[in-house]
């Protein structure tokens, strides 16, 4: 490993994340002479978050390679020696962290902050994305003014932030305020006033918790639609990305913008994965046989990358600009960390691959079933998918409603379960929308020129995050596939 983090401190927060923690698996494996790791979890104190670093970090298969190459004792001791765990919230100034001491030692002996705190969930509550996504990254950037010896700043982003693009989307910047339908004037403080106003208003009706959730879903969904984006996630990334950019001043950030992540490619071995990822909602109801039709152009071309690649291009942005800066001008810090441009994946061959796999390597349900797949049915516009669901589905509800009326209830059963598979399929359709009749692709420019940094440092095999050494059918049917069965179903 290049000598650069050796002996430096690193600030990674939310670091139960799926990314962080491949990123923390990765620094201990290939560079154990790291300083310092401190890791924000949110935590109430030192005692639970150490349970939760344990538990959601440690005991994860992802770190049976570091405990197989240097020993289970060695591994405790290098955790006991390089990481500390700080109980924080990304969304309180100075993460709200008690311990006066640990939050002294991190001003003074922070040297790179990496940002990978998020809610990802598409409807997020807007008060809840608001405070992580944008809030959050205001708080760690003043967080970052305060560390002495801070050289730069990763935030980890997405390329959806772009909305429902078409052609060639550049690696820019937003200026604070801009908006995608340049119709609207976007100011953030209004944003928050919007969010207290309908929380207020929201608790003189006495609501139950899932009102007010569902409330401000919808209200999350609306704001970002008015400002020309096409959900609450990419839109308030889109924020924090704007107040990061604004307020930086001398403050060197790098912001990294991933497609969709998708389990690891090679490290520290294939098809790890955590958590139901955007495109695992429709493999988990395929594969169970909830669902076997779904909404999207098979032409779209469906940016994937996986979790490993986009850590290591964290990981080479910071010797990049820290070590080569005199390389990089100011507008070359943004990178799309994508597949779309020079190795694309269509909509079309997923399918394909979904079918080849479940055929051959079928699911059973509980009662120890096979469950037969059939070749999912793509519906290249929602009229076609809706008139499908209206046709097919709504009148066969309808007789299994009747019947289990007329029969004691004794269609229980299947009346749920075909109901759950209407909503499952309306809902992810309505939700993924803009990502199934996506026509753009990403610009890379940047992101070749730091892959082109990397092979200078003799680090392109340490450090590999180049999409088009994937085969995408192998990937699929021998890396994705298994690794979402194994971890996910």
């Amino acid at each position: 490993m290049d000598p650069f983090l050796e002996g430096k401190t690193i600030f990674i927060t939310g670091a139960t994340g799926f990314l962080a923690k491949i990123l923390v698996e990765k620094i201990l494996r290939i560079q154990p002479n790291v300083r310092k790791l401190f890791l924000l979890i949110r935590a109430s104190d030192t005692k639970s978050v150490r349970k939760r670093f344990n538990d959601e970090v440690m005991q994860t298969e992802l770190f049976s390679v570091l405990r197989e190459k240097i020993g289970a004792n060695n591994l405790i001791s290098l955790i006991e020696e390089k990481v500390f765990p700080v109980a924080g919230d990304i969304s309180f100034e100075d993460f709200g962290i008690d311990n006066s001491d640990m939050k002294n030692k991190m001003f003074k002996e922070i040297d790179i902050i990496i940002n990978s705190a998020a809610t990802t969930r598409f409807d997020e509550r807007y008060d809840i994305a608001m405070d992580i996504n944008v809030l959050g990254a205001l708080n760690v950037l003043k967080f970052a003014k305060r560390c002495e010896n801070v050289k730069i700043i990763v935030h980890v982003s997405t390329a959806y932030v772009c909305g429902e693009g078409e052609g060639v989307i550049p690696e820019k910047s937003f200026t604070l305020g801009e908006t995608l339908n340049k119709n609207s004037k976007l100011n953030i403080d209004v944003e928050r006033e919007v969010i207290d106003e309908k929380l207020k208003e929201l608790e003189a009706q006495s609501l139950t918790t899932k009102e007010v959730t569902i409330a401000m879903r919808d209200l999350g969904i609306q704001r970002a639609n008015l400002h020309g984006w096409p959900n609450t996630y990419s839109f308030t990334k889109a924020m924090g990305e704007m107040l990061l950019g604004h307020y930086k001043e001398e403050l060197k950030l790098v912001i990294i913008r991933p497609t969709i992540i998708t389990s690891t490619y090679k490290e520290p071995f294939p098809g790890w994965i955590e958590g139901v990822k955007t495109v695992d909602s429709f493999i988990l109801a395929y594969g169970k046989g909830v669902m076997n039709f779904c909404f999207g152009d098979p032409n779209t071309k469906l940016d994937m990358i996986p979790g490993d690649m986009v850590v290591n291009s964290i990981l080479a942005s910071i010797i990049a600009h820290v070590e080569n800066d005199k390389y990089y001008s100011s507008k070359e810090l943004i990178y799309h960390i994508s597949s779309s441009k020079i190795n694309p994946l269509k909509t079309s061959n997923i399918l394909l691959f979904l079918y080849n796999y479940f055929t051959k390597n079928p699911w059973m349900n509980k009662d120890g079933n096979i469950i037969k797949v059939e070749k999912p049915t793509l519906f290249s516009s929602m009229d076609s998918f809706r008139k499908y669901i209206s046709t097919y589905y709504w009148p066969l509800l309808k007789i299994v409603e009747l019947a289990n009326l007329l029969l004691w209830h004794r269609f229980d059963k299947i009346h749920k379960d075909l109901k759950r598979k209407i909503d499952m399929a309306i809902r992810l359709s309505e939700l993924y929308k803009p990502y199934l009749l996506f026509h753009g692709s990403f610009d890379d420019a940047n992101t070749k020129r730091l892959r082109m940094t990397m092979k200078e440092h003799k680090m392109d095999d340490v450090l590999n995050f180049d999409p088009s050494c994937i085969n995408w059918e192998d990937y699929f049917m021998k890396t994705h596939l298994p690794g979402a069965v194994n971890h996910i179903f």
